[in-house]
Protein backbone atom coordinates (compact mmCIF):
# COMPACT_ATOMS: atom_id res chain seq x y z
CA UNK A 1 0.00 0.00 0.00
CA UNK A 2 1.39 3.32 -0.86
CA UNK A 3 2.88 5.52 2.20
CA UNK A 4 3.73 8.71 0.53
CA UNK A 5 0.75 9.50 -1.85
CA UNK A 6 0.14 13.35 -3.74
CA UNK A 7 -3.33 14.16 -3.81
CA UNK A 8 -4.58 16.54 -7.04
CA UNK A 9 -7.89 17.85 -8.17
CA UNK A 10 -8.74 18.23 -11.94
CA UNK A 11 -7.33 16.67 -14.84
CA UNK A 12 -4.24 16.76 -16.36
CA UNK A 13 -4.86 14.34 -19.50
CA UNK A 14 -6.46 15.56 -22.57
CA UNK A 15 -5.89 18.60 -25.09
CA UNK A 16 -9.75 19.36 -25.92
CA UNK A 17 -10.33 21.31 -22.08
CA UNK A 18 -8.55 24.10 -21.34
CA UNK A 19 -9.26 27.88 -19.85
CA UNK A 20 -12.55 27.95 -21.94
CA UNK A 21 -13.72 24.67 -21.51
CA UNK A 22 -13.91 22.83 -18.38
CA UNK A 23 -14.58 18.85 -18.36
CA UNK A 24 -18.09 17.36 -17.93
CA UNK A 25 -16.68 14.85 -14.95
CA UNK A 26 -15.72 17.29 -12.15
CA UNK A 27 -15.05 16.96 -9.84
CA UNK A 28 -11.95 15.15 -11.01
CA UNK A 29 -9.65 14.07 -8.42
CA UNK A 30 -6.74 11.72 -8.51
CA UNK A 31 -3.88 10.31 -6.19
CA UNK A 32 0.14 9.31 -7.20
CA UNK A 33 2.17 7.21 -5.15
CA UNK A 34 5.25 9.36 -4.94
CA UNK A 35 7.84 6.19 -4.70
CA UNK A 36 8.65 4.34 -7.99
CA UNK A 37 7.63 1.29 -8.65
CA UNK A 38 9.50 -0.74 -11.54
CA UNK A 39 7.08 -2.74 -13.61
CA UNK A 40 8.09 -5.42 -16.31
CA UNK A 41 7.31 -5.00 -20.10
CA UNK A 42 5.27 -8.17 -20.16
CA UNK A 43 3.18 -6.70 -17.10
CA UNK A 44 2.54 -3.79 -18.91
CA UNK A 45 1.55 -5.95 -21.85
CA UNK A 46 -0.94 -7.81 -19.73
CA UNK A 47 -2.51 -4.99 -18.46
CA UNK A 48 -2.76 -3.79 -21.96
CA UNK A 49 -4.54 -7.37 -22.79
CA UNK A 50 -7.16 -6.89 -19.86
CA UNK A 51 -7.87 -3.78 -20.98
CA UNK A 52 -8.95 -4.96 -24.03
CA UNK A 53 -10.80 -8.04 -22.58
CA UNK A 54 -13.03 -5.73 -20.71
CA UNK A 55 -16.78 -5.45 -21.93
CA UNK A 56 -16.58 -1.62 -21.79
CA UNK A 57 -14.49 -0.48 -24.75
CA UNK A 58 -11.17 0.72 -23.55
CA UNK A 59 -9.50 1.07 -26.49
CA UNK A 60 -9.14 4.71 -26.34
CA UNK A 61 -6.86 4.04 -23.20
CA UNK A 62 -4.46 2.25 -25.02
CA UNK A 63 -2.31 4.72 -26.49
CA UNK A 64 -0.67 7.79 -25.44
CA UNK A 65 -2.71 10.75 -24.43
CA UNK A 66 -1.61 14.44 -24.83
CA UNK A 67 -1.40 16.68 -21.83
CA UNK A 68 -2.78 20.03 -21.59
CA UNK A 69 -1.66 23.61 -21.14
CA UNK A 70 -1.67 25.00 -17.53
CA UNK A 71 -4.43 26.31 -17.23
CA UNK A 72 -4.59 30.10 -15.80
CA UNK A 73 -3.94 30.47 -11.95
CA UNK A 74 -7.06 32.06 -11.15
CA UNK A 75 -8.55 28.67 -12.40
CA UNK A 76 -6.46 26.76 -10.04
CA UNK A 77 -8.58 24.66 -7.17
CA UNK A 78 -8.32 26.21 -4.14
CA UNK A 79 -7.24 23.28 -1.77
CA UNK A 80 -3.78 23.53 -3.01
CA UNK A 81 -0.73 22.25 -0.19
CA UNK A 82 2.70 22.74 -0.40
CA UNK A 83 4.37 19.53 0.62
CA UNK A 84 7.48 20.94 2.07
CA UNK A 85 5.46 23.76 4.07
CA UNK A 86 3.73 20.67 5.76
CA UNK A 87 6.99 19.45 6.75
CA UNK A 88 8.46 22.59 8.34
CA UNK A 89 5.05 23.28 9.77
CA UNK A 90 5.38 19.36 11.66
CA UNK A 91 8.61 19.86 12.29
CA UNK A 92 8.08 23.21 13.99
CA UNK A 93 4.93 21.70 16.47
CA UNK A 94 7.29 18.22 17.22
CA UNK A 95 8.63 19.20 20.59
Amino acid sequence: MAQDVAMYTGSTTGTSRNNDICSDYTPITWKVDRKCHLISASSFDKLCYDMKQQLDDMADDLYAHGSRLLVNSTMVADNQQDRRNLRKASHDHAH
